[in-house]
């Protein structure tokens, strides 16, 4: 029993050292669990990954902990481990945090600890996602109708698209080719509704169109996300060539700050129910009629409070066809939008959402956007160009001093 409270100090102390206070998977704050074969410290849901690896884990807390366990983590850690199998991370393959999907976090592990891909060694055949050209089927939603089926995608690197194709038989042509240029990629299992669940979003004659994709094969869909990513990373490096690293990683996919249903009204319509996607990158507020819509019914431009934008709880009254009572309403220079929620705590965060977008300053690229909204009779040229902090916005336009921003 000594020994036990002795080594259960002992891990508590490894624990709470800067190198190990965080998952070394995930970056959970105060990870609990530990890898005794690995030497590294992990968070609750990690450790269950691991586990299925056969990678023995035990419970820093509750388990039975042998003297030379301990010795073992103490000489080891989460620093030493990230150095082995953390060697050559690309700069674009994603790392999972916290709350990201289970599929990533899962495949993040056994990229690292079971198929060694980040060691530094050289692989042959080389991993898929590195070689700038990938193929194969995923299971794709109808444009129209709720059904899965199998299509045919091919990513190029070098040409920098994305292409699929409706039928099998590739004499036909692409149904589309899409541009890595605007191209999103995010992961929505809940929305899909399959573990593995894919949204991939790009811009398609100035509207934004949506695919829903999915694998059975776990590793295969991240595959296909880190390759589309390795795509993305490509295309900016040509595009911003002075760009860095610390730059560029976060442009290359995200997640949406906010999603889920409101509902909303018109000048002259009642409230219908709607699904919204706060884009907090591009500081656009989407919104569907179901949130599996390939297309979306409108957009709104969230610029900043200085230019006259604004978010607020409100309590609308003699309001027609509202269900919900948890009020947004949303200001801009053009119009106010009203929006309803379902309960007190998604107001709060939607509220507290478009506000982190509000707070932000504008970048330059979104002043394009701005101008060409706010004053579009008299924003006659802009032109966006790739610079050392990635953009220059040089504006040539013809308005009055007090328009002059």
């Amino acid at each position: 029993m000594a020994n036990h409270e002795r080594n259960k100090k002992i891990l508590l102390e490894l624990v709470k050292r800067p190198d190990n206070r965080r998952c070394a998977d995930c970056g959970a704050p105060d990870p609990d669990w530990a890898s005794y074969k690995l030497g590294v410290f992990v968070c609750l849901n990690c450790s269950g990954i691991h586990r299925s690896l056969s990678s023995r884990v035990k419970s820093i807390q509750l388990d039975f902990w042998e003297d030379e366990l301990v010795e073992f983590m103490k000489s080891n850690g989460n620093v030493s481990a990230q150095a082995l199998y953390e060697k050559a991370v690309p700069p674009y393959y994603y790392r999972p945090q916290e709350k990201d999907s289970a599929v990533l976090r899962e495949q993040w592990i056994r990229a690292k600890y079971e198929r060694m891909e980040f060691t530094g060694v050289t692989k042959y055949p080389p991993i898929s996602y590195t070689t700038g050209f990938y193929e194969g089927m995923l299971w794709k939603k109808g444009k129209e109708n709720t059904q899965f089926l199998k299509r045919k995608f091919v990513l190029s690197e070098r040409e920098f698209t994305l292409t699929y194709y409706n039928k099998e038989n590739e004499s036909k042509g692409p149904k589309a080719v899409i541009s890595i240029k605007d191209l999103n990629a995010t992961f929505q299992p809940e929305k899909i509704g399959h573990p593995h669940g894919l949204q991939i979003t790009y811009q398609d004659d100035n509207r934004t169109r949506n695919l829903y994709v999915y694998h059975e094969s776990p590793e295969e869909i991240v595959t296909w996300y880190n390759a589309i990513r390795a795509a993305r990373y490509a295309y900016l490096k040509t595009a911003y060539p002075t760009g860095s690293d610390e730059e560029l990683i976060p442009k290359i996919t995200r997640n949406y700050l906010k999603e889920g249903y409101m509902e909303k009204t018109g000048p002259l319509e009642p409230f219908k129910k709607r699904w919204f996607i706060l884009d907090s990158q591009n500081r656009k507020l989407f919104y569907f009629k179901g949130q599996l819509d390939a297309e979306e019914l409108g957009v709104i431009f969230i610029g900043t409070e200085s230019k006259g934008y604004s978010v607020n709880e409100c309590f609308p009254r003699h309001a027609r066809g509202n269900k919900w009572k948890y009020g947004v309403m949303l200001e801009t220079p053009e119009r106010q939008f009203v929006f309803m929620c379902e309960q007190e705590r998604e107001q709060r965060e939607w509220l507290d959402a478009l506000r982190q977008v509000l707070h932000r300053p504008m970048a330059p690229q979104d002043y394009t956007i701005f101008l060409c909204k706010v004053i579009p009779d008299t924003c006659t040229r802009i032109y966006v160009h790739a610079y050392t902090n990635l953009y220059t916005v040089a504006l040539c336009i013809h308005m009055t001093p007090s328009l002059i921003l």
